[in-house]
This record gives structure tokens, sequence and C-alpha cells, in this order.
């Protein structure tokens, strides 16, 4: 893994930065939106980095703004690094928008709190069983669009040997455990990848057996990330079926927070689900 933050990290400090001249010139964004003759879903695909910013429209923010010639140098050149190519934007139209800028995000985070109520997250899927999970959601796809994505999903987990790793709880529905996804010997081999995942001393892995009946993650799965620099806020991430959506507004975040802490509660401890997923592993032998 480059030591080099991400752009999608770096876009996302950018935003930050132009909304906080925004907010000291005394705008909305509807208002900035007036005035540059833009629609108001630019200027907020800008501030939350779901998009880059060219030259010319940040000139045109820093006019509005009346920035000073040093945050415009700096923010210059930081609008510069984060237009550079990431190692996932090689794979193209294989990427949906927001997975794309997620995995930035991921790329980044020190700390990353997963709840999965279906399917393995992305970070601890093995090939056989990623391969299985995207073609059966990718009905239509052509073939190399299929093995692209599949790809990503490999690649992304470089994060897990980074330099320091980020710390994983993941908390798992027992739906993800017994669904054998790709046939019982892939599913065998995934069970004991997933067992050397929750051997790392960074991991901690839980499991809500059924018969916790209802509970905080009823709703759907979401991932939480959280970042080193205290700069930069924690984000959630909730994937779906076309496409995912972030939430990153202080008081969505903090309900996902405690969210995940009640799942907590009512998991199985991680001795305990490992020793659910051994007799799981032996079941399929």
């Amino acid at each position: 893994m480059s030591s080099k933050p991400s752009p999608t990290l770096l876009r996302r400090q950018l935003g930050a930065e132009l909304r906080r001249l925004r907010e000291a010139a005394r705008k909305t964004a509807a208002e900035v939106a007036t005035e540059l003759k833009w629609s108001e879903s630019k200027v907020s695909r800008i501030e939350t980095a779901n998009s880059s910013v060219r030259n010319p429209d940040l000139t045109k923010l820093f006019d509005l703004y009346k920035t000073s010639e040093v945050d415009r140098t700096r923010l210059t050149a930081l609008a510069a690094q984060s237009r550079q190519r990431a190692w996932w934007e090689a794979y193209g139209e294989a990427l949906l928008g927001a997975y794309e800028t997620y995995i930035g995000f991921e790329s980044e985070a020190s700390e990353i709190f997963i709840y999965d109520a279906v399917v393995l997250n992305g970070l601890m899927q093995t090939v056989e069983y990623a391969g299985a999970i995207i073609n059966s959601v990718s009905a239509g796809e052509r073939p190399d669009v299929v093995n692209q994505r599949v790809s990503v999903r490999m690649a992304r987990q470089a994060v897990l040997t980074r330099d320091p790793p980020p710390k994983i709880w993941a908390v798992l529905d027992e739906a993800v455990l017994s669904r054998p996804v790709g046939g019982t010997s892939v599913m065998k081999r995934q069970l004991m990848r997933l067992m050397e995942i929750a051997d790392r001393p960074t991991v901690t892995l839980q499991m809500v057996p059924f018969d916790r009946g209802a509970h905080r993650g009823i709703d759907g799965l979401f991932t939480i990330l959280e970042f080193a620099n205290e700069l930069e806020q924690p984000l959630v991430y909730c994937d779906g079926m076309t496409g995912g959506v972030f939430r990153t507004r202080s008081e969505e975040v903090r309900r996902y927070l405690m969210a995940f802490e009640s799942l907590r509660t009512v998991a199985l401890s991680h001795a305990d689900t490992l020793e659910y997923i051994q007799r799981a592993i032996r079941a399929y032998e």
C-alpha cells in the first residue's frame, strides 16, 4: 500500500476546506449555485468529495469567497493532488461511483466497523466466494467487467496488511455464516479463510445468532470508517443494489455507532464465534 493519502481522502479534505470558506463567506450552497449558475448538487458533490473540481471552477469559488492568496495556492495544490489517479481508477466502468469513493476512504481508515447481514464483507472474501457473489448480482454484465470487479475486491484486501493495519471489528448475522455461497466446498474454504483473518490481533469477529430475534441491524448492512487524523470525521457507508450511500452528518454517524454497540452487546463473543465457525467447517467435511 502507498503511504501517500488516497485521492479520495484528499478530495474530502479539499471539500471540507471549501465548505469552511463558503460558511466563512456566509453563503449557503444554494446561493453559491445561483451566483455561479451551477446546480446545487454540483456544489454538494464537490464539498462531499463525490467529484473532483477543475481549476477554472476552483478559481470561481475562490473569487466568490474572496479567498486569500495563501489559501488559493495551498488549495490549488491540494486539488491537483486529489486529481491523481488511484489504483482502482484503472477499472473504470467496473466500479459504481459511490463504491469507487468508498474504496478510497477504506484505504485510509484507521478503524473499520462492519455489520453484515447477508454476505461477508469484501475484505474477508476468497476469490471463489467473491466470484460467486459478483456473478449472482451481475446478470447481463460482460465477463470482463465481472472479472474486474472480482479483481478490485481482492486488491482491496491489501488494507489488511497495510502498515499499520486498520483495526477491524465485524459483526455478522448468523445467515452470513450459514448460507453456502458458491456451494459447500467454496463455503468451507471461505470459512477457513475467515478463521485466518480473525486470528489477526487487529481483527475482532462476532456473530449474532438467529435466536436473538430482532436487533438494531435488522434494517440492513453498514460500515463505519474512522480515521487517525482527528480532522477527518468518521463516516458511514450503506451498500445497496443500485449503489452505495454515504452518511456523514454527525447525528447520523452517532446513530450507526449506537446501533453497532448494541449489536456487539447481543452478539456472541469473538471466541464463541470462532468455535461456531469451526463447527461449521467440520459440518462441511
